[in-house]
């Protein structure tokens, strides 16, 4: 089990860009997907991009185009690069880990805030 700590978040204005960092305490090569999930006042918590140990990586169609998420085994951190920000991505995000193909997201961090003024 490795603990996930946020950093990057901060106010921006809308059209302006963040870069999100997620620091694994252990190694993260051998985690079979790491993600971004955000969570918005009175909403839902939804899911904004995953990237599989293989490479393979997924977003919510609300940001394709805009960010990016990798990962660097080397330095245990994975990256959300936030271009273009919008108001409606005003939100608390946070960092998971999916350590197998047999587990769901179970272990995450204490999130960071993004807000986004217009």
């Amino acid at each position: 089990q490795v603990q996930l700590v946020e950093s990057g978040g901060g106010l921006v204005q809308a059209g302006g860009s963040l870069r999100l960092s997620c620091a694994a305490s252990g190694s993260i090569g051998s985690i079979f997907q790491m993600g971004w999930y955000r969570q918005a006042p009175g909403k839902q918590r939804e899911l904004v991009a995953t990237i599989f140990s293989a490479g393979a990586i997924n977003y919510a169609d609300s940001v394709k185009g805009r960010f990016t998420i990798s990962r660097d085994n080397a330095k245990n951190t994975v990256y959300l690069q936030m271009n273009s920000l919008k108001p409606e991505d005003t939100a608390v995000y946070y960092c998971a880990a999916r350590p197998s193909v047999w587990r769901s997201f179970d272990q995450w961090g204490q999130g960071t805030q993004v807000t986004v003024s217009s």
